[in-house]
């Protein structure tokens, strides 16, 4: 059961190419969005798709395969956990961002524009 706590499993599609860095102490770091998409009918019987944008967060081998394979538009599917972090901005502010630090990555379909 404690591989169930703080897990998030998604499939989507890339929203950008990774953003790679390769930091000072040798580890890379991948930084890329996926949106998932959910189909539904409304009260009145209308179809509605809603789409939800994740920020993810790849280290380490992870990062080297979004790198390699992974494109906008591509589907995958994602294996990791909720994390929460704060930053302040340049005007001062404080900023919150829930990201997901993925632990595997799977790609599905045939690698084009769905």
């Amino acid at each position: 059961m404690n591989n169930l706590r703080n897990s998030v499993n998604l499939i989507g599609n890339l929203g950008m190419d990774p953003e790679i860095k390769q930091l000072d102490n040798g580890r890379k770091l991948a930084r890329f969005t996926l949106a998932t998409t959910e189909t539904f009918k409304n009260a009145e019987g209308k179809q509605i798709k809603e789409t939800q944008w994740h920020q993810l967060v790849a280290w380490g081998g992870s990062a080297t395969i979004a790198e390699k394979y992974l494109k906008k538009g591509r589907e995958v599917a994602v294996n990791g956990r909720l994390t929460h972090r704060s930053y302040e901005d340049k005007q001062g502010s404080t900023r919150y961002i829930t990201e997901i630090v993925v632990n595997d990555i799977v790609l599905l379909g045939n690698g084009q524009k769905n």
